[in-house]
């Protein structure tokens, strides 16, 4: 279905965006077939799409992917849905809040050689899906998403940048991460207050040596507490004469501010803690 077509179908069955939701749906058939091959995605790759809005992405996923697992939170969007994808016999989807679902169970009957999530993400929960895809330990290969321009940079973002912040760290800690294309705000269906940038997340082949990741996640937290201070002040109840003799081995001491350390020095401070 082309996208002009899809329009129509939306306007035909009355269907209203919800801010609620933060839908604004792709209509942008570049866009959509730049995804689909930046993504590599091939006929052994089980693709979850999060936000499945009117149906443009999927459709194109499933032309290329093994099956497509989408999640959508809105079930006005059958209607339209059942519609745009009625011939597309790879495709499933599960109406329901993909923070609420139990991914692990619902991925059990398929077979594949690679997991992938490819998604247009709403805004406003975008870091919440990130976090559940690692914290429910989904051993997605590969992520793909469209997200807010300032967001995707701040998942990139490296040392003694604004952007850099702990989430910067959590992020790299699990995956390579790169932009892949730049996306006007004019390609979406309401358009939004901002562009957008489509980010890549490459599991970790190298992965780094943590001795304890609640510990190092926790120091992460902790340093970043208050971004502008330092170490000193947002360390306090930690052993700063042990930071400091770890520091002092990369030149530098208790005055640093965490968006100045490398993962590579966080970890080091963990281990030693």
């Amino acid at each position: 279905m082309q996208i002009k077509d899809l329009k129509n179908l939306m306007e035909a069955s009355n269907f209203n965006f919800k801010k609620k939701f933060g839908q604004n749906f792709i209509i942008d058939d570049n866009i959509i077939n730049a995804i689909i091959s930046k993504s590599e995605i091939d006929t052994e790759t089980l693709v979850i799409e999060i936000g499945v809005g009117a149906g443009a992405l999927t459709s194109k996923l499933s032309e290329v992917a093994k099956n497509v697992l989408c999640y959508e939170i809105d079930e006005s969007l059958k209607i339209i849905l059942d519609a745009v994808l009625k011939e597309k016999s790879n495709v499933e989807i599960i109406y329901q809040d993909f923070l609420q679902a139990n991914v692990l169970d619902d991925i059990k009957k398929y077979e594949y050689k690679k997991l992938y999530v490819v998604a247009n993400l709403p805004y406003y929960i975008t870091t919440p899906i990130i976090m559940k895809i690692i914290e429910d330990k989904l051993n997605v290969d590969k992520i793909v998403v469209m997200v807010q321009k300032e967001v995707g940079n701040r998942f990139k973002a490296k040392p003694n940048t604004k952007e850099y912040n702990s989430l910067s760290i959590f992020l790299n800690y699990h995956y390579d991460i790169k932009k892949l294309i730049d996306v006007s705000r004019n390609v979406f269906m309401p358009k939004p207050n901002v562009d957008s940038i489509v980010v890549e997340f490459s599991k970790k082949v190298n992965n780094y040596k943590v001795r304890n990741e609640d510990v190092f996640y926790k120091l992460i937290k902790d340093s970043f507490v208050q971004k502008r201070k330092t170490l000193k002040n947002n360390l306090k109840n930690y052993d700063l004469e042990k930071i400091e003799a770890i520091l002092k081995k990369y030149k530098f001491d208790l005055t640093v501010r965490a968006e100045q350390l490398s993962i590579d020095i966080f970890i080091d401070l963990a281990n030693n803690l």
